[in-house]
């Protein structure tokens, strides 16, 4: 579906957005989707580079793979822009943008800045949120209470394992086990095969979320990378 945009926007909500886009101000933008927050990040993103914040100084953290790719995508694409667009040119989207006219140093700030962001070390730092924690946590494994070569376990195949040991249990039960026969023999007397699933999965949900580690912290979902 094509969204359609005014033309020309609205002044008040070009202010609002002017004033979110200002580095010198703390801002939280609540905006339905596709009413331009990422543009207004984007705005914020590169006004704070253009005043010698240092790329590997921003952090900028999104929900989704997809949000973190689309903002790297667009400052890289302003960026890359500047370096090429003529003197006139660049000194008008420079005042559109800060409202103000750049100076000599702002004009060739400006220039080299998508040369400086490729050029800096781990880049400019657009990630999710969940990356996010997950390189908190491989900095700080001892106070988090996870192993330090952990890896995260996605969804799918957390799933996946949790149904390999119950039907390895199961399956244990059923050939004989001496400590399972017995339980196992309980469970199918009571229970359908369907509602033994869903119990041993609203027992393990349930213990994911209130039972403690050994650090009294809740566990994280994580796995010790093989050694």
């Amino acid at each position: 579906m094509t969204r359609l945009l005014l033309d020309p926007m609205p002044e008040r909500l070009v202010a609002d957005q002017r004033r979110a886009a200002d580095p010198q101000s703390s801002a939280w933008v609540e905006a339905n989707a596709g009413s331009g927050k990422t543009h207004v990040l984007t705005d914020r993103v590169v006004r704070l580079l253009l005043t010698g914040v240092r790329p590997e100084s921003i952090l900028c953290l999104t929900y989704t793979k997809a949000a973190a790719a689309e903002m790297r995508r667009r400052v890289a694409q302003r960026l890359a822009a500047w370096a090429l667009l003529d003197e006139a040119e660049l000194v008008a989207t420079l005042t559109r943008l800060e409202e103000r006219p750049p100076d000599a140093a702002r004009l060739r700030r400006a220039r080299t800045l998508f040369a400086h962001a490729l050029d800096t070390p781990g880049g400019l730092k657009v990630v999710t949120i969940h990356a996010f924690c997950e390189s908190v946590l491989h900095r700080f494994p001892v106070e988090a209470g996870v192993p330090f070569d952990f890896t995260v376990t996605e969804e799918a195949e957390a799933t996946r394992m949790i149904l390999a040991a119950r039907e390895a249990t199961l399956a244990a039960g059923i050939n004989g086990d001496p400590g399972l026969a017995g339980p196992v023999e309980t469970l199918f007397d009571l229970l359908s095969d369907y509602s033994i699933s869903e119990a041993i999965d609203a027992v393990a949900t349930a213990r994911g979320a209130s039972e403690p580690s050994s650090s009294g912290r809740r566990p994280s979902r994580v796995a010790s990378a093989p050694k």
